[in-house]
């Protein structure tokens, strides 16, 4: 009896606490409310990176039927390769931007880190092959230069998602979840990360500026490609060294290159390396298209 009394003797004492209950649910980012999903980033974050991948697919999409008739017709087995490893990667990187919500709801971690890692696979073999691709000795567009750029950039990419696997699975390294921001580990494995692009990076640089420069492909856009890389690669490495030690500032600079990445990696493979090619067979119909009009005497009054 006396635990019953002392049960009623302040029943605003347990009307204050489920208003403060009630009050904390209703806060709390596990509420129902549409917009805590948003809770990790925020609903801008999730558009900064949604939209430029929304309209890359879309751009692709709306040339996909006229590049293939070229694809067809030129028969390149490097440049169709490279054009379904184009849209692979881009289709991941528009799922992996419309699916942040899934760092924070409950239950999807297994899947936000499953569909990250395969971003990345599909990203990182672009990137890998394309690094391989240069640092050919014998450039060339055959099926064997093709088969030797893949079986290298491969074992690479698959050695990286590997170790990314089994830190993320079997020793619970939140790699793929931006809310972890203190994890000593996480850190130090994208700093190795950054580290070895940026010193591949670095060194076709100074092949290309060295006397053996020869053993390298003669077309600017590779380098203009590689100075890009080079320097955000950098900037990815700083941010995450700041962000080892526990500087914020590295945590923003490093979130600021992922946007920049997801965003606008694969838009500019798609203009150093693929735009020419597509775009190559209209210029010489141009071409050809002037020449007749001019020999046709079209132009002979601009002269006058």
């Amino acid at each position: 009896m006396a635990n019953n009394q002392s049960h009623y003797l302040h029943p605003e004492g347990n009307i204050s606490a489920q208003i403060d209950t009630y009050h904390h649910d209703a806060l709390s980012p596990s509420s129902s409310s549409p917009f805590s999903q948003y809770k990790c980033h925020g609903l801008w974050y999730s558009a900064i990176l949604s939209i430029p991948a929304l309209l890359f697919v879309l751009y692709l999409g709306f040339h996909l039927k006229k590049n293939i008739k070229k694809l067809r017709h030129r028969r390149s087995h490097v440049m169709i390769t490279y054009y379904i490893l184009l849209w692979f990667s881009a289709t991941l990187n528009l799922a992996w931007c419309s699916l942040q919500v899934w760092q924070c709801a409950p239950g999807e971690e297994l899947s936000w880190n499953l569909l990250s890692l395969l971003t990345a696979l599909g990203t990182l073999c672009l990137e890998i092959s394309l690094v391989a691709f240069l640092l050919q000795e014998n450039y060339t567009s055959g099926l064997e230069a093709l088969a030797h750029t893949f079986i290298v950039s491969g074992l690479i990419v698959g050695v990286n998602i590997l170790i990314k696997a089994i830190c993320v699975f079997g020793f619970h390294v939140p790699l793929f979840t931006d809310g972890e921001t203190t994890h000593r580990g996480k850190w130090a494995l994208w700093t190795v990360d950054e580290l070895l692009l940026t010193c591949t990076y670095g060194y076709i640089l100074f092949v290309h500026y060295s006397t053996w420069r020869d053993k390298l492909p003669p077309r600017p856009a590779f380098y203009n490609y590689v100075v890009v890389m080079f320097v955000i690669s950098g900037i990815a490495l700083f941010g995450c060294g700041l962000a080892a030690i526990g500087l914020g500032f590295g945590l923003w600079m490093y979130s600021l290159v992922v946007i920049c990445y997801h965003a606008l990696y694969l838009p500019f493979v798609y203009i150093t390396f693929l735009s020419d090619f597509f775009q190559e067979e209209d210029l010489l119909l141009d071409n050809a298209y002037y020449s007749e009009m001019k020999d046709a005497g079209f132009f002979d009054s601009d002269l006058e």
